[in-house]
């Protein structure tokens, strides 16, 4: 006899999304993670042995897409802290932006760097971005359907072309709508929202639907912008862990599932690595589909699905800790510039050419010597993360690497690659390298590693598939569901996968 009704593989943010629910309705639920971490890649840590009480969000570390309409089912409470400003683009010349809640500041200076053909589509493109968040905000916690019957059931009627165009398209064929003549803010928008997490550059059909996703930040008084969570992403993982333990959710660590048990088509329970084999009528995979794919006897179909959403994850996070505040070239004087997204990109007249020569050079398995770099210094915003003597917990944020290097090792060229990029730096900050007091970097194989991302992908599955074209919740193997990032609405700290998986496996009885 089973004491569990609900066996759920991993520990994710999604997979604890999805226990609290199963278990308020009553079902027996039974969280396996194979680390002795609970919360996947929403982690607080403490990093560096040169400064071992610096916290770092080592993995995700920002939270701007868990609907607002979910924080408040799951009765939780998530501290969240506003950066104001939240972007900031400097060069090496005197031009910057500064972009914060103070509009007539960012018109002052978008105008005065830039142009006012840029600061009209700018606000063109806000507009629109405002009006899709407030349409398809809704469809993030349904069953997903397809793009065009989303935009039909959704979206407003004179924005569905474009809805459509922008999730079937690419980010540079969106962002051309608007009339920028600065090929540099075109950089930076598709950058931190289209290329984040994603295999995939200016013209790839896809990034359009990343930079969707990426933009749906709803969370109350966000104003559309990411947060930080106060305490770090761990704080994140406490309290969905909290809440599922309080509905009565059980955990064992260091549990690491080798098989689910399928009987005559229809799962049975799992089996560990130990030998165990647990009983459930329902098995939820937390894990992203490769990982589970390799746990059940799926028909080819499936299987040959999987293949098809395979990608390499393209992204390298370089955790810092600083002794102080870089000063930047552009704009000496403190106006918040530290606290937001700092955008490090190639010169306005080559910045175009320089990212589509990068992601070849990925594609090539070599190492850029430009990637897009995004900045933070999360210290600026949380000092709950500094120590005693008031050092910095920041990250290098870095598209695109490859996942494997041609001719070479990641072994033999994560230092310099690191010190590479912290040179990128200088350029826009002279002296930050020497304000580095330690690293603690994460390429590709690491991210897999430490978090179980395969192939280093941070997102489990690109996010260039969107909506039905991303992991059903129900499995085609009776009683075996997934509730992970692979499954709609996207790749990030969101939730509503955990939730909508949870939804479907009550439905189904």
């Amino acid at each position: 006899m089973s004491n569990h009704d609900v066996l759920i593989v991993g520990a994710g943010h999604n997979a604890l999304v999805c226990a609290t629910f199963l278990a308020r309705a009553g079902r027996r639920v039974h969280v396996l993670e194979r680390s002795d971490t609970i919360g996947g890649a929403t982690r607080t840590e403490r990093p560096f042995p040169k400064a071992p009480d610096v916290q770092c969000s080592t993995g995700a570390y920002l939270l701007g897409l868990m609907p607002p309409e979910l924080v408040q089912k799951l009765e939780v409470d998530i501290p969240l802290i506003r950066r104001d400003p939240h972007y900031f683009l400097p060069t090496t010349g005197e031009r910057y932006l500064l972009m914060g809640s103070d509009r007539d500041a960012v018109r002052d200076q978008m105008v005065a760097h830039f142009g006012q053909a840029d600061w009209d589509a700018d606000q063109r493109l806000a507009a629109e971005l405002d009006a899709f968040r407030e349409d398809v905000g809704p469809a993030w916690m349904a069953a997903p359907l397809s793009i065009e019957e989303t935009a039909e059931r959704y979206v407003r009627a004179e924005l569905r072309d474009a809805f459509v165009g922008l999730c079937r398209g690419s980010i540079g064929d969106y962002l051309e709508r608007f009339g920028f003549e600065s090929d540099l803010l075109k950089a930076m928008y598709a950058v931190t929202d289209g290329f984040t997490g994603l295999n995939g550059d200016w013209d790839t059909p896809g990034t359009g639907m990343n930079f969707l996703i990426h933009n749906m930040c709803r969370l109350p008084g966000a104003g559309g912008t990411w947060m930080v969570v106060a305490g770090g992403m761990g704080t994140v993982a406490r309290t969905l862990e909290k809440a599922a333990r309080d509905a009565g959710v059980t955990f064992e660590t260091g549990a690491e599932v080798v098989a689910a048990d399928v009987e005559e088509g229809v799962a049975r329970g799992v089996t560990l690595a130990d030998g165990r084999s647990l009983r459930a009528p329902t098995v939820v995979f937390g894990t992203d589909p490769f990982r589970f794919a390799e746990l059940a006897p799926f028909p080819d179909e499936f299987q040959a699905k999987v293949e098809d959403w395979r990608r390499d994850g393209t992204t390298l996070k370089l955790n810092l800790c600083l002794d102080a505040l870089p000063e930047f070239r552009s704009l000496p004087e403190d106006l918040g510039q530290h606290r937001g997204t700092i955008h490090l990109l190639p010169d306005e007249d080559v910045v175009l050419d320089t990212l589509r020569e990068s992601f070849a050079d990925v594609r090539a398995g070599k190492l850029p010597e430009f990637p897009a770099i995004e900045w933070y210094i999360h210290t600026t915003v949380d000092p709950s993360l500094s120590d005693v003597e008031g050092r910095h917990s920041a990250a290098l944020f870095v598209q695109w690497v490859p996942y494997a290097l041609e001719g070479t090792t990641w072994e033999a060229e994560e230092s310099r690659y690191a010190e590479h990029l912290l040179s990128i730096c200088d350029r826009f900050a002279p002296g930050t390298s020497d304000l580095v007091v330690d690293t603690y970097p994460l390429t590709p194989p690491k991210l897999e590693e430490r978090f179980g991302l395969t192939r280093g992908h941070i997102h489990h599955l690109d996010n260039a598939f969107g909506f039905d074209d991303r992991v059903p919740h129900r499995l085609p193997v009776g009683g075996l569901y997934a509730c992970g990032a692979g499954c709609h609405p996207g790749g990030s700290v969101i939730g509503a996968a955990g939730h909508n998986a949870a939804m479907q496996i009550l439905e189904d009885g």
